[in-house]
């Protein structure tokens, strides 16, 4: 089965992807993580997306979020995620196949008591995916939270189901 026409420009993002990161914000004390990121495809005209965090002296898990991306013929792609601590967030944003970067902000962000608004860049630059999030609460305007860059471990041609 071939890649569905309407993900094609974002097809870089298929396999998976293995990495560190850094996490900060005013409320909390810095950290780094190790994380690995998966973008499949079914054939449809969605990616489906998956992601899970551990930390780096232990390995013991962290966070896990999964969701879809469904990218538009017309540069915008929407995103819903649903994180391991029961937030969820619909994101909707642009997407340039040329330039590989992804800008996405959140217009929900859904059981949460203190998270307002979540915003996430991706762009892949010499063969490495990186991602910067940023988050506003409550008490806090949008500041940055997480920064990671990641490499392919396998691409991924054949659609999972």
């Amino acid at each position: 089965m071939a890649v569905h026409p309407a993900i094609a420009p974002l097809t870089f993002l298929l396999g998976k992807w293995r990495g560190q990161g850094e996490g900060t914000y005013p409320t909390i004390n810095p950290f780094s993580y190790g994380e690995e990121l998966h973008f499949s495809h079914s054939g449809k005209p969605v990616i489906a997306y998956s992601q899970k965090t551990w930390k780096l002296s232990s390995g013991e898990p962290m966070h896990a979020e999964t969701g879809y991306w469904r990218p538009k013929p017309d540069g915008s792609i929407e995103v819903v995620i649903a994180q391991s601590t029961g937030l969820v967030e619909v994101q909707k944003g642009t997407y340039n196949a040329e330039e590989k970067v992804i800008k996405l902000r959140s217009e929900l962000v859904g059981n949460a008591s203190k998270v307002r608004e979540i915003n996430r860049v991706f762009e892949l630059k010499d063969g490495e995916l990186s991602y910067e999030v940023q988050m506003a609460t409550n008490l806090t305007s949008l500041k940055p939270h997480l920064k990671a860059m990641l490499k392919k471990l396998e691409s991924e041609e054949k659609p999972q189901s």
